[in-house]
């Protein structure tokens, strides 16, 4: 019992603390609210989600129904919800199909089992995701902890999410400069009418760059999770997300939205410490899902390998694609750098890469994930600076305080120094 009252203590503490310091969505005062004038009565409502989720946590701590599930029936129990969101999605995308099919003359006859059995694996899956939520938190947990992440035996604060309908995001960027000044919130039921219509009244009335994009999770808490059938990708979003709940209770999370800088380096710290997380559980729980190791290339009977197909390389083509159009836009050349994006995002397209904008806003977002070279980031020396630091730390725990303790660009150049 007294372990039980401690965590509750620390769960409420850790969330008044987020709740007081989580960093705004939202910037500068002014701009901020000549935008909220467009998007007011779009914004998502955290408030009345939270206070769910966290009522929905509290009951499954009291439950506490994962001390008398065994290792191996907690397993199942992942591998199974994911299966069952597998099905619902098929499902769904089954039944859209034969409704938008003209040669279905009733397609309410045509899909009726499939609706049937769709409300069965939807039941199925809301019984099943309580149950997997708190086995890959508890997975997730002693990661952590064997990693050296963790206080008293445990992730501080606790490590808690839930998948859901995330909002969709509204980035807002000056034309004449590539940088993130607003992130706001939207409804998720949006539809992509709506969509183009926010954002073509935002650009012109306000002369900015703007898009409505998609998110995989939210920092908030308990965190955000968007619903997947990969349990990689689940892992290292779940990681991620708790990474972003750790800084909030340290300078660097607090100073996230001090800077551009300071916005990259939370980012591709929780980007790095995600995939290492996501990866170490794998390793321990399913290894089976875990990447299998890089083999050489096989030489052909002279000794010389055998040279890759040519492929387009989307991370270098990208930042191909930033650099040169923040040389344009450094010039002073707006219309020829969005003339230039679009025809790039044409290139994209074609090579199978389906972005509906690409824009100022397109890599003021995406940007700020540095956790790999290249890509978005063009040649932003922050996220590079970020992992040679990772690169230097003898274990990712050691990086991750480093990192949470920085309050500036500068302070991570000194520690390279």
């Amino acid at each position: 019992m007294s372990k039980v009252i401690r965590f509750f203590r620390i769960f409420f503490v850790s969330l008044i603390i987020i709740v007081l310091s989580s960093r705004s969505q939202l910037f500068s005062g002014g701009r901020l609210e000549s935008i909220r004038v467009y998007t007011r009565t779009l914004e998502f409502d955290y408030v009345d989600w939270t206070l769910d989720a966290i009522l929905g946590k509290v009951e499954q701590g009291s439950l506490g129904a994962m001390r008398y599930v065994s290792s191996a029936s907690a397993r199942a129990i992942v591998l199974d919800y994911l299966k069952v969101v597998d099905e619902s999605q098929l499902l769904q995308w089954e039944i859209e199909r034969e409704y938008s099919d003209p040669a279905i003359i009733d397609p309410a006859i045509e899909t009726k089992e499939k609706i049937e059995r769709l409300q069965q694996v939807q039941a199925q899956k809301h019984t099943l995701a309580a149950l997997a939520e708190s086995t890959l938190q508890a997975q997730i947990s002693h990661v952590v902890s064997e990693l050296g992440m963790g206080f008293l035996g445990q992730p501080l604060p606790p490590l808690l999410y839930k998948v859901t309908e995330l909002p969709l995001s509204l980035i807002v960027s000056p034309r004449e400069v590539i940088r993130q000044d607003a992130n706001i919130s939207l409804d998720p039921e949006m539809d992509m009418a709506q969509i183009i219509t926010l954002e073509n009244e935002v650009a012109n009335g306000l002369d900015v760059s703007t898009l409505v994009t998609r998110i995989g999770g939210v920092g908030v808490y308990p965190t955000m999770v968007a619903q997947s059938t990969s349990l990689p990708w689940l892992a290292e979003t779940v990681a991620h997300e708790w990474i972003h709940n750790y800084l909030t209770l340290q300078p660097l999370g607090l100073r996230y939205d001090a800077s551009p800088e300071l916005r990259t380096m939370n980012e591709t710290t929780a980007s790095i410490a995600g995939k290492e997380i996501g990866a170490a559980l794998l390793m321990s729980y399913y290894p089976e899902f875990a990447p299998p190791p890089v083999n050489p290339a096989v030489p052909d009977e002279s000794g010389t390998p055998e040279p890759a197909p040519p492929v387009f390389d989307f991370t270098a083509e990208m930042r191909i694609t930033r650099v040169n159009a923040d040389a344009l836009l450094a010039e002073g050349m707006i219309s020829e750098a969005e003339e230039y994006m679009e025809e790039r995002r044409k290139v994209f397209w074609n090579n199978g890469y389906q972005i509906r904008k690409l824009n100022q806003a397109y890599f003021a977002f995406n940007g700020a994930y540095a956790d790999v070279p290249g890509g978005a980031a063009g040649e932003d020396p922050v996220g590079a600076a970020v992992r040679a630091l990772r690169s230097e730390s003898s274990d990712l725990a050691s990086f991750v305080m480093k990192m949470a303790a920085m309050r500036s660009f500068e302070d991570l150049q000194i520690a390279l120094q």
